[in-house]
């Protein structure tokens, strides 16, 4: 069953990420984050009431669900937006991938999770990885690969941090369900108000591509993924989990060279390699 739901979190998540490439245009990303936490929101806490799931956080959790839904659902979806308006999807995906050795870092600080030296060798390799694929510069024309780096790694950190914090919610007893919905609420809330503090006006794309990608996004990659992923947190813990995402960009990759043209060279190739195998040894030595 465990393997069950990793390949389909693995799999649902990378078709998120040539679905979340589609969205970039007319709408900005903090509106499109906003707009897609909303209905995610409603989705997940109405399935909770109908459910009979208690959708109350008690009041001495509330601050560590907001603070997983700011992490979780707003910096690291906006961040992730902005990545892959300025690069293919496929190359922002591995460059998240490595949010399970941010994951293992941090859970070893706040939760205490013990970690061992294949965590060294691994953030060894995806240092390595990344360095081998971005440093000489990806030549996308009409793209800003180090501006998308840059923005893919912040949303790798904001993953991991959320991940740790998910962690520490279940560990408490939270209903997944509860804690997701009033989750992606507070991510919309901060989403909604990092676009009014950056002064980014308001517009939504009613094209057939963003409405398509925009539901496959809330529903698909947002509330049964979310469920599916926080579910191997229990399981698995953390870093473990947070190893799906490193499958997401062998689907990612893929999706990226069909639909944008991504050329899989050997940087390409073998930076994704290093970037894989350290995360296999993160979760190996965990």
């Amino acid at each position: 069953m465990t393997g069950l739901l990793f390949a389909l979190t693995a799999l649902l998540w990378g078709g998120g990420a040539l679905a979340t490439a589609m969205q970039a245009g007319v709408t900005p990303a903090p509106w499109s984050v906003a707009l897609r936490m909303v209905l995610a929101g409603f989705i997940l806490l109405g399935y909770g009431l109908i459910r009979g799931v208690p959708l109350a956080i008690p009041r001495q959790h509330r601050a560590a669900v907001a603070l997983q839904g700011l992490l979780f659902f707003a910096v690291a979806f906006i961040a992730f937006y902005e990545a892959t308006a300025r690069m293919p999807s496929g190359l922002a995906a591995l460059v998240l991938s490595t949010s399970s050795l941010f994951a293992a870092v941090i859970a070893r600080a706040a939760l205490g999770v013990p970690i061992s030296s294949g965590l060294v060798w691994g953030a060894l390799c995806g240092i390595i990885g990344l360095a081998i694929i971005f440093l000489p510069g990806v030549t996308v024309p009409g793209a800003s690969p180090l501006a998308g780096f840059a923005w893919a790694l912040v949303a790798a950190v904001a993953t991991g941090a959320g991940t740790t914090v998910g962690a520490r919610n279940q560990r408490a007893g939270l209903p997944i369900v509860a804690v997701l919905g009033w989750g992606a609420f507070v991510g919309a809330a901060a989403s909604a108000l990092w676009a009014v503090v950056t002064n980014t006006s308001f517009a939504v794309d009613v094209s057939f591509s963003y409405v398509a990608s925009f539901l496959y996004l809330a529903v698909a990659a947002s509330c049964i993924t979310f469920m599916l992923f926080f579910e191997l947190v229990r399981r698995l813990g953390p870093g473990r989990a947070a190893y799906t995402l490193a499958v997401v960009p062998l689907v990612a990759l893929l999706l990226s060279a069909l639909f944008e043209h991504l050329a899989l060279g050997w940087p390409v190739l073998a930076g994704a390699a290093a970037i894989l195998g350290g995360n296999v040894l993160v979760l190996s030595r965990a």
